[in-house]
C-alpha cells in the first residue's frame, strides 16, 4: 500500500508541476499582451521591448512543458482523464507560445509606428485589444479551473472578434484614398488587429482542449455559436 501511494504521489506531483509551468506561461503571455497594448496606446517603446525580451522565457517554458509531458507519459503511463490532462497541458502550452509570438509581432509593428506621429485611428483598435484580452484571459481561467461553462463561451465570442477585426480593416482601407500619408500606419494597424484576431483563435483552441480534457467531447468542428 505504501509503495502504491508513493507512486501515485509522484505522479500527482509531476502533473502539478506540469500545470504550474503552463500557468506560468499563461501569466507571461497575458503580460505580453498587456504590454503590447500599452506600447501602442501609451506610445511606450520600453513596453514593446519587454514583450520581445519575455518571448525567450515563454519559448523555454514551452520546451520544458513538452519535455515534462513526455516524461510523465513514459514514466507513469497515464490513461483516461489523467492522459487527457497531460495532453491538454501540452497543447495549451503550444497555443500560449503562439499567442506570445503574436504579441511579439504586435510589439515590433508598434515600434515602427512610434517612429511617426500618432494618428487618431489608432484609438479605434482599443476595443479589439480588449476583446482579445478578455477571450485569452477567460480561456486560461477555464483551463486552470476546468470550467466547462466558461470554456463553452469562447467560440462564439471569437466569432465576434473576427467580425470586429474585419470591420476595422474595412474602415481603415476606406480611409486610405483620402489619407495617403497615413497608409503605412493604417497597414501596420490592420496587421496588429489581425494578430489580435489570431490570439482569439489561440484562446478558442485552449477552450476546446479544456472541454475535451474534462468531458471527452471534441467540439472543434461541432460547437455551434
Amino acid at each position: 500500500m505504501e509503495s502504491t501511494r508513493h507512486i501515485l504521489t509522484s505522479f500527482e506531483s509531476a502533473l502539478d508541476n506540469l500545470r504550474q509551468d503552463v500557468l506560468l506561461m499563461s501569466s507571461l503571455a497575458i503580460r505580453s499582451l498587456e504590454n503590447a497594448k500599452a506600447g501602442l496606446l501609451e506610445r511606450d517603446e520600453d513596453k514593446c521591448n519587454t514583450v520581445i525580451a519575455d518571448d525567450g522565457e515563454i519559448d523555454d517554458l514551452e520546451i520544458r512543458v513538452d519535455s515534462e509531458g513526455i516524461e510523465i507519459m513514459l514514466r507513469f503511463h497515464p490513461f483516461a482523464s489523467d492522459l487527457r490532462n497531460v495532453i491538454a497541458a501540452m497543447k495549451t502550452s503550444v497555443n500560449l507560445e503562439r499567442a506570445a509570438d503574436q504579441c511579439v509581432g504586435i510589439a515590433r509593428r508598434v515600434r515602427k509606428l512610434l517612429l511617426h506621429e500618432q494618428i487618431p485611428e489608432t484609438l479605434r483598435i482599443e476595443p479589439i485589444f480588449q476583446m482579445a484580452a478578455s477571450l485569452f484571459h477567460d480561456a486560461i481561467q477555464a483551463y486552470a479551473e476546468s470550467d466547462i461553462e466558461l470554456a463553452s463561451t469562447i467560440k462564439a465570442r471569437d466569432k465576434e472578434l473576427d467580425v470586429l477585426n474585419r470591420e476595422f480593416a474595412d474602415a481603415l482601407t476606406d480611409l486610405m484614398p483620402q489619407n495617403a500619408g497615413h497608409i503605412r500606419a493604417f497597414i501596420e494597424l490592420i496587421f496588429i488587429a489581425r494578430s489580435l484576431e489570431r490570439i482569439g483563435d489561440q484562446a478558442k483552441n485552449i477552450a476546446e482542449d479544456t472541454i475535451y480534457a474534462v468531458t471527452v467531447k471534441d467540439v472543434r468542428h461541432t460547437l455551434k455559436s
